[in-house]
């Protein structure tokens, strides 16, 4: 069970690093504006908040690695940077997309699900 509990978490940080790519380097072209559903003008304009939410997310995945790198020293890291994903995950599906609930807080809840029953 612990297997699995980290290959989530690792999940999780992966998707991070993800969404840091996605909004720090890639907002603007069309693959990006694509993704996120935006007009040229508007990815423009709001890239430097896009670049800010990407390096956010960049430390959230900095932060689940750092807890899967201190093995079973790092249970409570584990812990609180997946809470800190399911806040971002649930404030985000609150103000912008329930959307952002299945791809950012849902597999996170499921990774500390699993850590707690391990």
């Amino acid at each position: 069970m612990n297997t699995i509990a980290n290959v989530l978490v690792g999940l999780v940080a992966l998707l991070h690093v993800y969404f840091l790519v996605l909004e720090m380097f890639l907002w603007t072209t069309p693959y990006g504006r694509r993704v996120f559903s935006l007009t040229p003008e508007f990815a423009q304009a709001s890239r430097a908040l896009a670049a800010n939410q990407g390096l956010y997310n960049g430390f959230l995945a900095a932060g689940l690695v750092w807890g899967l790198a201190e093995g079973g020293a790092g249970f409570h890291i584990k812990i609180f940077f997946l809470a800190c994903v399911i806040v971002a995950g649930a404030y985000g599906a609150w103000t912008v997309s329930r959307k952002i609930f299945y791809v950012q807080a849902l597999p996170a809840i499921a990774a500390l699900a699993l850590l707690h029953f391990h």
